[in-house]
């Protein structure tokens, strides 16, 4: 039966195949080899552990807005250099490489419809260094909350932030209180705020906006804080407890409302929609044993 038996012998260099970068993932939460093409469909979240891997702010776009109703605002807004920031490398080289590899700011705002409901949006790209919060930043958002405010509409922020931008450095500060001004605006007149916490949310975000939502919901393990553990640490010389700063653990301790499934956010936010003006379908108030 010796058809049955195959000789081992270790592979030799020209036995490779040639298989593009771009046809496998790794799961940096189980270590699990993934077909990209897959994982992308499954909006990058592990189908063996449930890890959430990052998406871009386009993705995220796509996932709460309904096809073809997005417009896009503010896209011509450019970072400046006020400070004339000069460290390892300038600040102006290092916008000029993040546009090259296609990313006009560390965020996406505009309009468009959520399960048919018209919302406004602003969408964090950690590509463009690191999610910064920048006075572009800030302008977008506060534009944006605006158009919320003058129309009526509930106003997402989907965050993604490294905190405010140290290359512009108060200017980078000041944002937290313009749009946070905003925000008050809005809930003044009674339009809701949803703010979706994602991977990782830290610094001045966290300390303005990303934790000012009316609904506060957090991507799974996502990182969501001020400053880092390490600097938490050094700082009360204690160590820290098991998960400190991820979703679940600002959950337990009421720091966010719910930890919600990246696959399931767009209907947990358009359930929440309908529940705040009042528009709830029936199949949604059973659901909710309503």
């Amino acid at each position: 039966m010796a058809w049955f038996r195959k000789d081992k012998k270790p592979l030799k260099a020209q036995d490779k195949r040639d298989v593009p970068g771009d046809v496998f993932d790794k799961c940096e939460g189980c270590g699990e080899i993934l077909y990209s093409e897959r994982l992308a469909q499954n909006l990058n979240v592990c189908p063996t552990c449930g890890h959430h891997l990052r998406i871009s702010a386009g993705e995220y776009v796509d996932l709460f807005i309904d096809p073809d109703t997005f417009e896009e605002h503010d896209e011509s807004l450019r970072a400046a250099d006020p400070l004339d920031f000069r460290d390892l490398k300038s600040y102006t080289d290092r916008i000029a490489a993040a546009e090259a590899k296609g990313k006009m700011e560390a965020v996406v705002s505009g309009t468009g419809l959520l399960d048919a409901m018209p919302v406004a949006i602003a969408v964090m790209d950690f590509a463009y260094i690191g999610g910064s919060m920048g006075s572009v930043v800030g302008e977008k958002i506060a534009r944006i909350g605006l158009v919320a405010h003058e129309r009526g509409i509930p106003l997402i922020i989907v965050s993604a932030s490294g905190g405010a931008r140290m290359q512009e450095g108060i200017y980078s500060l000041m944002q937290m209180a313009k749009t946070s001004a905003v925000l008050a605006r809005l809930h003044e007149a009674g339009i809701p705020y949803f703010s979706i916490l994602t991977h990782p949310t830290t610094g001045g975000v966290t300390a303005s906006y990303a934790m000012l939502g009316d609904v506060n919901l957090a991507e799974p393990e996502a990182l969501i804080g001020f400053a880092g553990p390490r600097v938490i640490e050094e700082t009360i010389k204690q160590a820290l407890p098991a998960g400190f700063q991820r979703s679940e653990f600002l959950l337990e301790h009421g720091m966010v409302d719910k930890v919600v499934d990246r696959r399931e956010l767009k209907g947990t936010v358009a359930l929440l929609m309908r529940h705040m003006s009042g528009e709830w379908t029936e199949d949604e108030r059973v659901s909710v044993g309503r």
